[in-house]
């Protein structure tokens, strides 16, 4: 993570990966022996400093390209209204399944985020079952473990909201346990990430408790957040209210004054970041423990040549923001514009159709090559909590509460312009729910939070067919496939969703 110092002995760590985890899902990577004097499982977990490597190794996955690459893009954004597949005609066949929903369970997107979260949830598995086990001081303890949980809960809820029924791992798994998982109920998997993100919440500092150094690590307030919008999903609008309010009357965060600025550097790990993933572009003798590729596949493709042209803002998306909204222009890069730090006008690519990117995933010229991407991850922003409280205030029949916070949204965005976004007076619970709901895609396009917010809402098919994605089939493709080789490694243990 970017600003966390991470000890000389998380290289071996690493390369240990300090677990057995999902290679093809269930099948285990057995760790080579080691000889006396060198790092093993057995006599890894000695000190404080190992039990700290230990949690850095579970946010370290999130970097993964499983966890943060195409994959997770291509799950979040291009299935969705917000974008479509992007980059050249013929390039990414698999994206372009996503995006007109003709996959099946062998798309090798579905397999990687399966297997890319599922490794998050192992390496926590492996720090919450052996950090007790250290005779280290309590209190640090216990928030590692807070971390851990937090960072469990985060992975079991996206795996989830794709995939519907999980398996339900909350320890190390031995031997043949990986071949003989199946799916529990989704009352089972909520109960999990509820227990763990209210333990998250007794044990995790406020963010203003953290050194600068170790800005970026889970928070009593990521938890929080998490949990309120948890308990959106669940339609518990009595909780989802409480905790967002909680997290507001925490005074820990507030909005950035310039919306463009959360995605600059400028604002990693501001005033408005609840939760994102660290990630830096070290110098080229180190090139790729601090990056992520999230950057390089969603960056201008040509001149500058930044990256692959992947993940187009829709045609739709553009349209439907409100006149003059300055948040279009912060979402959007088009050709002829100059990038935001000034640097160079992008260039026409003749490849691409349509052309046009996301210009929150743009980074600056950075140490390294392409998938040396140094830009923070956004998972949790203060706004997005903001807009959790208003929608969960309307449901508990609290317009003019609801109101207030949308409202400080939309002040925010419209800046020193008073001619445009005007505050929303609506009070009828309908008519202000449509509101909100408009609000939260101009304010969190193209952050991979939309596909989530259609299934919630229960909308996801009206609105694919509407934006003319046909092949959405209703009672099917609200859940992604489990990947074809879960199902074949468990002999049928695991089975498949409704229709595939």
């Amino acid at each position: 993570m970017k600003n966390i110092h991470f000890p000389p002995a998380i290289k071996p760590l690493l390369s240990l990966l300090l677990v057995v985890f999902f290679a093809n899902g269930c099948q285990k990577e057995f760790l080579d022996r080691k000889p006396l004097g060198q790092l093993t499982y057995e006599n890894f977990f000695q000190t404080a400093d190992q039990a700290v490597q230990a949690t850095n190794a579970v946010y370290n996955q999130f970097r993964a390209w499983d966890c943060v690459g195409l994959p997770y893009i291509g799950c979040t954004d291009i299935i969705s209204d917000d974008s479509d597949k992007g980059s050249t005609l013929n390039d990414g066949p698999t994206l372009l399944e996503i995006d007109n929903f003709t996959f099946d369970a062998s798309n090798s997107n579905f397999a990687a985020i399966w297997r890319g979260y599922f490794r998050v949830i192992a390496r926590a598995n492996v720090a919450i079952s052996e950090i007790p086990k250290v005779n280290m001081d309590a209190g640090l303890r216990d928030r590692l473990i807070g971390e851990s949980k937090f960072l469990r809960a985060y992975s079991y809820l996206l795996l989830a909201q794709w995939f519907g029924p999980l398996p339900v791992i909350t320890r190390p798994l031995d031997g043949e346990e990986y071949y003989t998982q199946v799916r529990q109920p989704l009352e089972a998997v909520y109960a999990q990430i509820e227990s763990d993100l209210l333990d998250a919440v007794a044990v995790l500092p406020e963010k203003s408790q953290y050194s600068a150094s170790e800005l970026g690590r889970a928070t009593k307030g990521a938890a929080r957040g998490l949990l309120a919008k948890f308990y959106l999903v669940k339609k518990d609008f009595v909780k989802a209210e409480q905790y967002a309010l909680e997290v507001i009357n925490s005074n820990q965060y507030s909005l950035l004054t310039r919306y463009s600025d959360n995605f600059l550097p400028v604002g990693e790990n501001g005033v408005e970041s609840v939760f994102e993933i660290g990630a830096a572009a070290l110098a080229a003798s180190v090139v790729g423990p601090g990056a992520t590729p999230y950057n390089m596949v969603q960056g201008v493709r040509g001149t500058p040549n930044l990256g692959w042209g992947f993940n187009r803002p829709s045609d739709n998306l553009v349209s439907s923001y409100e006149n003059g909204d300055p948040r279009r222009e912060a979402t959007v890069i088009y050709v002829g514009e100059v990038l935001p730090d000034g640097s160079t006008i992008v260039q026409d690519n003749p490849e691409i159709i349509g052309e046009r990117y996301n210009q929150k995933a743009w980074v600056p010229a950075h140490a390294g090559l392409q998938d040396n991407g140094p830009g923070n991850i956004r998972i949790l922003r203060y706004s997005d909590v903001l807009l959790i409280a208003a929608e969960a205030l309307n449901e508990n029949d609290k317009p003019a509460d609801a109101q207030k916070y949308l409202n400080q949204v939309r002040k925010r965005a419209r800046g020193t312009n008073n001619f445009i976004l005007p505050d929303v007076t609506v009070a009828d619970k309908s008519l202000l729910r449509d509101r909100i709901y408009r609000e939260r895609r101009a304010e969190l396009a193209m952050e991979q939070q939309r596909w989530f917010d259609l299934l919630r809402w229960g909308r996801a098919a009206s609105v694919m067919q509407a934006v003319g994605k046909t092949n959405f089939t209703t009672g099917k493709h609200e859940l992604l496939p489990i990947p074809q080789p879960e199902i074949d490694l468990t002999e049928g243990g695991i089975v498949q969703n409704p229709m595939y």
